[in-house]
């Protein structure tokens, strides 16, 4: 039982030193990147959204169809 805990804490301790050196090579984005993510995000949101509200139409237009 003590092992596990033991290897459990290794292994957090291991995943906290990932992540730290991670949070020490992040930057903070520019005005510019920041708004390309921002943008091609939104582009992403509307092509999901429409192509949910197609399917949804088709389905309604199949079932009233019949």
């Amino acid at each position: 039982m003590a092992i596990k805990i033991k290897e459990s804490f290794s292994k957090l301790r291991e995943f906290f030193k990932k992540c730290s050196r991670v949070w020490h090579l992040l930057k903070k984005p520019t005005k510019e990147e920041f708004i390309m993510v921002a943008k091609v995000s939104a582009i992403g949101i509307l092509a999901i959204g429409l192509i949910g509200f197609l399917v949804s139409l088709l389905m309604r237009m199949t079932v009233v169809g019949n």
